[in-house]
């Protein structure tokens, strides 16, 4: 009986680092020089999940990567940049999926976040697999109205999962980021 807790212990640390977000990609605008890119890079190692920021001045983005075992928060990430003045034009991240099945405008559970698929092909994502976020706090508003038009749930606009939108019991206002592949 112990060995069998001793495994249940076991795959419940083990499985968590597996579903993880390990490095991050993140795009500022309204950046005009140096000094503005060193605010953004700072503000960035205030995030409690951040391990380490590496800016590319010239493209003005930040290779972010999260702490193991982590959680991961992109509004977050918004927030601290939209705090020292500037704003998200692009985040992508490279995700670790196991095995996990996602179909156009549904959503899925996987590293801690609940995932609303849009402008994607049915398929089950293995391995890492690089994301885009295409919430309105991290795309252009151009960008966001393309996809809000590829997408029937309200929880786009809200970035809240309501019963309109949701067939998982417990989900209700829960929030909900939008991904594409």
């Amino acid at each position: 009986m112990k060995n069998i807790i001793k495994l249940i212990i076991a795959l419940l640390i083990v499985v968590p680092s597996q579903a993880q977000i390990k490095k991050v990609t993140l795009e500022a605008s309204g950046l005009t020089c140096a000094m503005c890119s060193k605010a953004v890079y700072n503000a960035l190692l205030k995030v409690p999940f951040v391990a380490a920021v590496k800016p590319n001045i010239q493209e003005s983005t930040y290779e972010i990567s999260v702490k193991p075992g982590a959680g991961f928060d992109p509004d977050a990430l918004s927030k601290v940049v939209s705090d020292a003045g500037f704003s998200v034009s692009g985040l992508k991240a490279l995700v670790q999926f196991n095995g996990v099945k996602i179909t156009n405008d549904e959503h899925v559970l996987n590293s801690g976040l609940y995932m609303h698929f849009v402008n994607v092909t049915p398929q089950q994502l293995q391995g890492e697999k690089l994301i885009t976020f295409i919430d309105k706090n991290v795309v252009s508003a151009k960008n966001f109205k393309k996809y809000a038009k590829l997408t029937t749930m309200k929880c786009y606009e809200t970035g809240v999962m309501s019963a309109c939108c949701t067939k998982t019991a417990g989900t209700n206002n829960a929030r909900v980021i939008h991904v594409t592949i």
